[in-house]
């Protein structure tokens, strides 16, 4: 927890506030281009901001503003490979990237190794 002028503010509190405030709106009919990373090791078991838990065996991500449940497709744009990840998440709170995904999906993607993190992403329309 943090303390500020008498007040706390919980690290969920200010991490909310950091989502909305650097957000940035992402159409469902368009895609997004960037640098993709994976949740360290530290986050399994614990819980996303949708309340479900971290499960690095599954095909989850991080977002800053899609609705959670959104599944999108994550393209590494120098080796091809693909998979759908469900949005459960908010984030990356770091300022060059545009999804954090699960280990598992870390390694569909190819990206466990620092190499080619550079992802093409789009909304995957429900039938």
């Amino acid at each position: 927890m943090f303390k500020r002028l008498g007040t706390i503010f919980s690290a969920a509190a200010i991490c909310a506030t950091l989502s909305t405030a650097t957000a940035f709106a992402v159409p469902a009919d368009k895609g997004f281009s960037g640098v993709a990373d994976y949740y360290a090791e530290y986050y399994h078991g614990k819980k996303t901001a949708s309340g479900a838990l971290h499960d690095k065996t599954k095909l989850m991500a991080a977002h800053r503003t899609l609705p959670f449940g959104t599944k999108v497709r994550v393209v590494n744009r120098k080796t091809k490979k693909q998979c759908i990840v469900i949005i459960n998440d908010r984030g990356p709170f770091t300022p060059n990237r545009v999804i954090d995904v699960s280990y598992a999906a870390a390694q569909e993607l190819g990206i466990v190794s620092g190499k080619n993190k550079i992802v093409d992403c789009s909304v995957v329309e429900e039938d």
